[in-house]
This record gives C-alpha cells, structure tokens and sequence, in this order.
C-alpha cells in the first residue's frame, strides 16, 4: 500500500464517526431540539460495543448494542427535555457528564483487553481497481451506512413528506400543533434517531478506528460533530465535506508528529480544535445564512396545550 493510500484510509476513518454522529444530531436539530449531549452518547455507545462485542464474540452485534445503548441514552434527554421541559443546554452537558463517568465505571474490567475488530467488506471487482479500489470498496459496513446515511437523510428532509413535517416542527412548534401534529412525538422520535447515530459512532471508535477501551475515547469527537451540523448549516450533504475536513486536519497533526515537524506536540494535537473554533467564528459572520437555515423553534421548550 502507498503511503498516498494509507494516508487517505486514516483520514476515512477519523472521519467517519464525525460524519455519522453529525448526521444524527442535524435531524435532531432539525426538529427543534438541541441535544449537546452527542459526546456522552457517543462514549456510552463505544463501551456498549466493545463490552458486547468481548462477551458474545461478535463485533457486528457490539455494533447494534452501540446503536440501541445511544438511542436509549438519548431518552433519558428526551425524558428530561421533552416531557419535564428541562433546559436543553443544561440537559446536554449533564448528559456528556453522566455518559463520560458512567462509560468509565462500565469499561474498567475491559481497559487493557484486546478488542475485536469489525472485518472489512471487499467489494469484488470494484476493491481491485488501483488505488481508488483499496480506499473505497474495501472498507468495514459502519463506513458504507454513513455515506448512505447522508444520503438518506438529505433525501427524507427534503424530498419526503415526513422529513417536511419535521422541519416544520422545528421551525414553528406551535404552528405544527395547531394543525395536529404531535410535536413531542416527532421529537422523540428525531432525538432517539441521533442518539443511535451517536451510539454508532461510538462503536466505530472501539470496533475499527482503535479496537480497545480507553476511557474518555471519544476525546471530543462529539462536540466536533455539533459545530459539523453549524459548519454544514443544517444541510447533510455539506456535513460529509466538513466531516472530511476535519478528520484530513485530525490526521494532518498525527503526519506533522511522524515527519518531524518543529512544533510542540501539544499544539498539534489541539489543531482539529483550533479549526473547529476558526469555522465556527467564519459562519458567524455570515448572519444571513445562519438565520435562513437554522430551525427557529431550535432549543426552545414546548408545552402542548391542556
């Protein structure tokens, strides 16, 4: 393998849990509620995949476990938010606590053990094509769902009827009710969906990007994926060009280390961070864009009438 096409490998896969944790959280946003609490349930999901993956053997059904453990995760927020009409911002950062503290506790007897790798999927014909065939066609399932995730997700938000309802309930909660729909249902609903997608992108974590657990594993990861969804300005299909950006800067500092770049480790290190903040300041100055394309009813509570 060229040094070009591992290059390209490692970005895929800093890349991947950012595009589908990312994917999750834009319906959830898009429904008007704002979950920060994307890296607790990421985390909870990488040692829900790993712990099952070591008992039963199986790396696929420690991918479903990280799936089921992060939409279940999510409806303690839910719970909280939706139903309690608890503050969103607070809810989400307690959320990352809990999920970083009770992942930690969950992991301890499996910190040190050798994890199972999620096998590759070669697609034949298409794996052999030089080059392109290695990096494209010759990666494990979690990498084809986030690209058909996108997908997906473009096309139910804007060329279905159902993904039409959930914008609506995002940008006029109290319009939506007026005219019957279930405004705290369709909220549920959006939040399970990015909790399983968190979860998801946790199991990527502990399944192929590193087969192991290390507590605090998702280092970060998850609020990258929350300024993705600002960065992507609520639309799916820029959040695979900012997913891949950012992940091409994460792998960017690891090959300044390995080339011997003259720059303290430690600023290397905080460069995915540092670019996060950069695109962060960039969008907001473009005020017009983010007031069009942010749901209007975002993080505000909503009380049904009685």
């Amino acid at each position: 393998m060229s040094p070009a096409e591992s290059i390209m490998i490692t970005i895929i896969t800093a890349s991947t849990p950012l595009v589908i944790a990312s994917a999750g959280e834009l319906v959830t946003e898009r429904s008007g509620v704002l979950n920060l609490g994307v890296e607790g349930m990421m985390v909870m999901g990488a040692v829900s995949a790993f712990a099952v993956s070591q008992i039963t053997g199986s790396p696929v059904l420690g991918m479903f476990a990280g799936i089921i453990v992060g939409s279940l995760t999510s409806l303690l927020f839910g719970f909280l938010t939706l139903t309690l009409v608890a503050n969103q911002v607070a809810t989400g950062l307690a959320l990352t606590i809990l999920g970083l503290g009770l992942s930690g506790m969950i992991g301890e007897p499996f910190v040190g053990v050798q994890g199972i790798r999620l096998p590759a999927l070669a697609i034949p014909g298409l794996s052999s094509i030089p080059f392109i065939g290695p990096i494209l066609f010759n990666q494990d399932v979690i990498f084809y769902i986030s690209i058909v995730l996108v997908i997906a997700t473009q096309w139910f938000l804007f060329r279905s009827r159902a993904g039409l309802v959930l914008r609506s309930v995002g940008d006029n909660h109290a319009s939506a009710h007026a005219l019957g729909l279930n405004v705290i249902g369709i909220r549920y609903l959006a939040v399970m969906y990015g909790g399983a997608c968190a979860g998801l992108a946790g199991a990527y974590l502990s399944l192929v990007y590193t087969p192991q657990w290390v507590e605090n594993m998702t280092a970060g990861r998850g609020w990258i994926a929350l300024a993705l969804v600002v960065f992507a300005s609520w639309r799916p299909l820029r959040l695979l060009a900012g997913g891949y950006l950012f992940g091409a800067v994460s792998i960017g500092q690891l090959h300044a280390q390995a080339f011997g770049v003259a720059v303290p480790a430690q600023i290397l290190s905080a460069l995915p961070y540092v670019a996060t903040v950069f695109v962060l300041i960039a969008i907001s100055r473009n005020r017009r864009m983010t007031l069009i394309n942010t749901p209007a009813s975002l993080g505000k509570p909503f009380v049904p009438d009685r």
